[in-house]
């Protein structure tokens, strides 16, 4: 595999570990997403992978090479490994130019007018960052990380500071470049669409430990536990006889009549549809309506057997503490 990682522990205490036993394996050219809750080690683990913290025991290998593990710590500057924060870090007092070409070893300079090019930078050049969009910001950021040959690129919640009008034309746009260069990336992200919409494979995280690590069709679809299954998106709890099941609201169709209804109790506008929550069997339930729902009224509904989701009768307890 071209990034392996094996049992990484990290911890700044004995008794606290931030990552717990991680392993997984990377091909080239993957785009991975991180996603989990706040503390639950996903910047850590980047920062790892930098050589910016150091590991307690396991070891991380890219590209064939040892890169920590084993007595082995490579420095972050000799790593290969880009990295992009949220924040933009450019330089105020140079050009953009002039930040993209900072401190670059004169073997990559054949690489500029291409990775120029691919990040639609040609008119912004002389400019300097507080005279450009977040966007436009956050494209200098990536030439100049994929100008240097990354053999992995991290990227820390990159979109996170964009205006929401604006933010998934310049995901797609830099996931485009991503691709296009063909560089194997590690995305962080507290997003589901982004994770949905632009990896190849999910990774979710939670108290340092791996939950599920699968493709985005597998991950929405068969979660493998309650928590990876909120964490991608709204889920309702369905008892059925002495089971208790779990169905994604879009999975459910409104009829006229079944035996099955929900009580409304809010009626939200969502541009497409509209969303309606209500009770049903003293659950809280959502589900999608083409049209809209008078509050406290019954809406009947029906669903397909294989849409149901069953998990382990402790799943629930055990992912609340």
């Amino acid at each position: 595999m071209y990034l392996e990682v094996k049992n990484l522990v990290k911890g700044y205490t004995n008794s606290t570990r931030v990552i717990n036993n991680l392993s997984f394996s990377v091909e080239r050219g993957q785009l991975i997403s991180f996603v989990g809750e706040s503390g639950s080690g996903k910047s850590t683990f980047l920062k790892c992978l930098a050589g910016l913290e150091k590991i307690n025991s396991g070891h991380i290998s890219l590209n064939g090479n040892m890169i920590n593990g084993n007595g082995v710590f490579v420095k972050p500057q000799k790593r290969k490994i880009g990295y992009v924060f949220q924040d933009y870090p450019l330089f105020p007092h140079l050009n953009i130019k002039e930040n993209i070409l900072f401190n670059l070893d004169q073997k990559y300079i054949k690489n500029f007018t291409k990775i120029i090019n691919l990040t639609n930078l040609e008119k912004l050049l002389e400019r300097y960052p507080h005279e450009i969009s977040g966007g436009e910001q956050q494209r200098a950021c990536i030439a100049r990380s994929i100008l240097r040959e990354p053999d992995l690129l991290l990227l820390d919640e990159p979109f996170s500071n964009l205006d929401a009008n604006i933010k998934y034309s310049i995901r797609d746009e830099i996931c485009k470049i991503i691709r296009e260069s063909n560089i194997t990336t590690i995305l962080v992200t507290h997003d589901i669409n982004d994770a949905l919409n632009i990896s190849d494979k999910i990774l979710i995280f939670k108290a340092g430990i791996v939950q599920q690590f699968s493709s985005p069709e597998t991950m929405y679809c068969e979660p493998a536990n309650c928590y990876c299954a909120e964490v991608l998106g709204d889920i309702n709890k369905f008892p059925i006889e002495d089971k208790v099941f779990y169905i994604r609201p879009e999975k459910i169709k409104l009829v006229d009549n079944s035996p099955n209804s929900m009580h409304v109790e809010k009626c939200f506008f969502q541009g497409k549809e509209y969303k309606l929550i209500g009770r049903f069997k003293d659950n809280i339930w959502s589900i999608i309506s083409q049209k809209p729902v008078k509050i406290n009224s019954e809406v009947y509904f029906d669903y397909s057997k294989k849409d149901l989701m069953f998990f382990d009768k402790n799943c629930s307890s055990f992912f609340t503490s």
